[in-house]
C-alpha cells in the first residue's frame, strides 16, 4: 500500500517523566489502518487511513517527538479529564457545597485545569494488536475536584475501519465528570492545508449559545437560520466568517451541539467528507453533545505549528469533534447531568469510522 505521510517512530516517544516511562504503541487492522498512541496523555499521535486510491493518509495533527508533544499544544490528540470543556469562573455547587477549580482559560476553568490528563503518563496495557487500555488516577482535591477518581481509556481499531474509544470512571465522593478526546482531524492529510473545504453534517438542530467568555448562556437554541446550521451538509468554510455574534465570540466554530438522539444511545453524531482524498469520517457516540472546533487559535507561524514531517499546522488546519456532555453543565441544571456518585460506574463510547469513495 502506498503511503502519503511521515511515519512517527516509537524511539522518538521514549522518555521518562516524573518517574514513569513513556512509550508509543501501535494498533493495526486487516485493512492496513494504523493508530499510534502514546501513554503520555493517552494521546492519539497518528491515524493512518486508506483513501480513495488505497493510499494511507495521516488524518490527525500531531508531532514527531515526545518533546514536542509535551511542549506544544497539550490538548492535541489527548484524552481530556477530569472535566472536558469550560466551567464558568471555575465554580460550581454540588449537594449544597461550593467548589472552586483552578482557572486556566482567562476567567474560566478548561479541560480539567492545570493538572489535567494531558499532563499525565498513564499506565498502559496493550491487550492485543487492535486494542490498548490506559488508566490513571486523580487524588481528591486536585485542581479543586472532589473525590479520588480513577479512569480508563480503551482504544480499539476494528476491522470496519473504526477507531473506538471507551471511557470508564469511578469515584469515592460525589463529583463531576466529562471525558473526551481532543484530536484535530484533517481528512486531506495532516499538514496539508486548512479544513475549510471539508463538507460536514451534524445530527443536531440545537446548540448552546455562548457569551463573550465562551461559556454557555444556559439557553438551548435552534440552529435554523444561523451559520451554525449543519443539519444538511455544508463546507466548514462556507459561513465561518459570518459576522453573527456567536462566530465572533468563538473566532469561528467553537460550539457545543445538542445531538438529536435518545439518552445513552450509540448513534450517528456527525459526518465529514473531503474531496481530494475521498475520505469520509462518521462519528458515533453515546454522549448527548459534540463540540465542533475549527482550529481558530492555530497560528501557522510558531514553532509549535511545525507538525509531523515538518509540515505546518496552519490556521484552521484541523477540526475537532469532541463528544461530550455540555460545557458548564454543573452550573446549568437544565443540561444533562455530569454528576458521578460513589457506587456508580461512568461509561461512554465514541467511534470514528472511516471510508473512502
Amino acid at each position: 500500500m502506498k503511503k502519503n505521510y511521515t511515519e512517527v517512530q516509537p524511539a522518538a516517544y521514549e522518555k521518562e517523566l516524573n518517574g514513569k516511562q513513556i512509550h508509543l504503541y501501535t494498533l493495526k487492522n486487516k485493512h492496513g489502518m494504523i493508530a499510534k498512541i502514546t501513554n503520555y496523555a493517552a494521546k492519539l499521535v497518528q491515524l493512518l487511513v486508506p483513501d480513495k486510491n488505497n493510499q494511507l493518509t495521516d488524518v490527525v495533527l500531531g508531532y514527531d517527538t515526545i518533546e514536542q508533544a509535551i511542549k506544544y499544544q497539550p490538548f492535541m490528540g489527548s484524552t481530556i479529564a477530569r472535566f472536558a470543556n469550560r466551567i464558568g469562573k471555575g465554580q460550581f455547587k454540588l449537594n449544597g457545597k461550593s467548589y472552586q477549580l483552578t482557572i486556566n482559560d482567562n476567567t474560566n476553568h478548561l479541560h480539567g485545569g492545570l493538572n489535567n490528563s494531558s499532563t499525565i503518563v498513564f499506565d498502559a496495557i496493550q491487550l492485543d494488536e487492535k486494542s490498548i487500555e490506559f488508566t490513571c488516577y486523580f487524588k481528591d482535591g486536585v485542581d479543586g475536584f472532589p473525590g479520588n477518581f480513577s479512569m480508563k481509556t480503551t482504544y480499539t481499531l476494528t476491522d470496519d475501519n473504526e477507531l473506538k474509544i471507551v471511557y470508564d470512571a469511578v469515584t469515592d465522593k460525589p463529583t463531576i465528570v466529562n471525558l473526551t478526546n481532543h484530536a484535530f482531524f484533517n481528512l486531506a492529510g495532516a499538514g496539508n492545508g486548512d479544513i475549510l473545504n471539508h463538507e460536514m453534517q451534524i445530527n443536531a438542530d440545537r446548540f448552546t449559545p455562548i457569551d463573550q467568555t465562551l461559556i454557555p448562556t444556559g439557553k438551548i437554541q435552534s440552529v435554523k437560520g444561523t451559520p451554525l446550521d449543519f443539519t444538511t451538509p455544508h463546507k466548514i468554510g462556507e459561513r465561518i466568517n459570518d459576522t453573527c455574534d456567536q462566530l465572533q465570540y468563538g473566532l469561528g466554530y467553537d460550539f457545543n451541539y445538542c445531538l438529536t438522539k435518545k439518552a445513552d444511545e450509540l448513534s450517528l453524531a456527525a459526518k465529514v467528507s473531503e474531496p481530494t482524498s475521498g475520505l469520509i469520517m462518521e462519528v458515533f457516540t453515546t454522549e448527548p453533545g459534540i463540540q465542533l472546533y475549527s482550529g481558530n487559535f492555530i497560528k501557522g507561524e510558531l514553532p509549535e505549528d511545525e507538525g509531523k514531517g515538518g509540515k505546518l499546522h496552519v490556521k484552521r488546519g484541523g477540526f475537532c469533534l469532541e463528544t461530550q456532555h455540555f460545557p458548564d453543565s454543573p452550573n446549568k441544571p437544565e443540561f444533562p447531568s455530569t454528576v458521578l456518585n460513589p457506587g456508580e460506574w461512568f461509561s461512554t463510547t465514541t467511534i470514528y469510522k472511516f471510508s473512502a469513495k
